[in-house]
């Protein structure tokens, strides 16, 4: 176990590189990594590399290659640090995204000018998650700067599009073999959870599109068509009066906040049909509509029975009319994942909780998902949680905003969990 005297010398550390973890913060929040399409990709990991580099880290760098949202223009660039100790293992990895969602309106600060105000660090990623990726990063160098060698290795990486699903970041690192349990043992992701509170895991997803087929007329003589539009109301009332009440009454044991999100959900994202878009319209049936569904599932339910629920209602809405035809097709399918209780990691995190906030640490989990999901599907690593600065409630609204004493506190808190993790070598 660290002395006391080593753990003060980390947070000493940490204290001391207070100016450069704002400025470094500063400058990524500058950087207009929206995603989509994936703008200015190159110039944050250009910087982040350099950072890292300059710090005496080995740098790599991966480009998503096969990818289809790899492009000339929107190249995914995922960056990957390492500083080893007297051993490679055990290995603990901190991995942040630093693609951020568009601005939108609404903003009473530069959404990307990285301004400072009372104390809050403002700007889109401000929370989720260019701070957390900067505190990542100097709380592993506070262990070096306290002249405290490891006797395991230590990885940072900064990857792409976990915004919409990390499928040229995470999920194609570790695909390639290069974040897997193989050489990880423990990772840390510091997504905006707070201070004081552990993320184990999320709930699980699908998303579904449900595509209503007619057949197209003139529009002065709709009773010579099949009206798509028209036939996907009774599927659309089925599902809410139906399934919707349902699912309100399905609770996990997950710590899931916030309280509304413990139950099982689902939510119409967008609908589109007939002519939609197009100016000028003409006088047809719609013989088209599509709607597609986000629902969310609960590690009691289980996928399999939670998509059998939804084709037993489409086809029961279709067998009440010959003339409904109902085209299901699934989208994404994310399971629920969770950390084990007993993890090492969880239990690092929760003695550097109680050191540096002083109070007791919370352990809840995710109401969406995060990359959590590929580390363990496919990388394999089950020692996997979400600890980091800023308000899980402020993660993409306009003024954005990561409370700066938050922020070096959590930079603490995982500089101390690495070292008890890793333990100096004169221990």
């Amino acid at each position: 176990m660290p002395t006391i005297q080593e753990q003060d010398r980390v947070l000493a550390r940490v204290e001391e590189a207070t100016q450069e973890i704002l400025e470094l913060s500063r400058k990524l929040i500058r950087i207009p990594t929206v995603n989509p399409p994936g703008t200015a990709y190159t110039e944050a990991t250009d910087l982040i590399g350099d950072a890292l580099g300059k710090l005496g880290f080995e740098v790599e760098r991966f480009a998503a290659e096969g990818r289809p949202e790899h492009t000339e223009e929107h190249p995914r660039i995922n960056v990957v640090a390492t500083r080893r100790g007297s051993r490679p293992r055990p290995c603990v990895h901190l991995n942040g995204h630093y693609d951020v969602v568009p601005a939108g309106e609404g903003w009473t600060h530069d959404p990307f000018g990285g301004e400072i105000e009372n104390g809050r660090l403002y700007g889109r990623g401000a929370a989720d998650m260019k701070a957390g990726l900067v505190a990542a990063i100097f709380a592993a160098e506070a262990l070096h700067r306290a002249g405290l060698g490891t006797k395991g290795t230590i990885e940072i990486s900064a990857t792409a599009d976990e915004e919409s699903g990390g499928f040229s970041g995470v999920a194609w690192l570790a695909e390639k073999g290069r974040l897997t349990s193989s050489s990880i043992d423990h990772v840390i992701i510091p997504e905006p959870f707070g201070v004081d509170r552990i993320c184990t895991g999320h709930r699980g997803v699908y998303w579904f599109e449900i595509e209503s087929e007619g057949e197209i007329g003139h529009g002065s003589m709709p009773f010579l068509g099949v009206n798509a539009i028209t036939n996907m109301t009774p599927l659309l009332e089925a599902l809410q009066s139906r399934l919707v009440p349902a699912l309100a009454q399905r609770r996990t044991s997950m710590p899931v906040v916030p309280e509304g999100a413990r139950y099982a959900t689902l939510n119409i994202n967008s609908i589109e049909g007939g002519q939609a878009g197009m100016d000028p319209q003409t006088p047809c049936v719609a013989d088209r509509c599509k709607v597609i569904f986000d629902r969310r599932f609960l590690v009691e339910e289980g996928f399999e029975a939670t998509r059998r629920e939804i084709v037993d209602i489409l086809r029961e809405v279709e067998a009440a009319d010959p003339s409904r035809r109902y085209c299901l097709t699934d989208l994404m399918v994310v399971h629920p994942v969770q950390a084990p209780d007993d993890s090492p990691l969880i239990a690092a995190l929760e003695a550097a909780i109680r050191r540096v906030v002083q109070t007791p640490p919370i352990r809840v989990a995710s109401p969406g998902t995060y990359d959590q999901k590929h580390f363990v599907r496919i990388g394999g690593i089950d020692s996997c949680v979400a600890y980091g600065p800023g308000e899980l409630e402020l993660a993409h609204q306009p003024d954005e905003s990561c409370s700066i004493a938050d922020l070096i506190d959590s930079t603490k808190v995982m500089a101390l969990a690495l070292l008890s993790l890793l333990a100096p070598e004169n221990a």
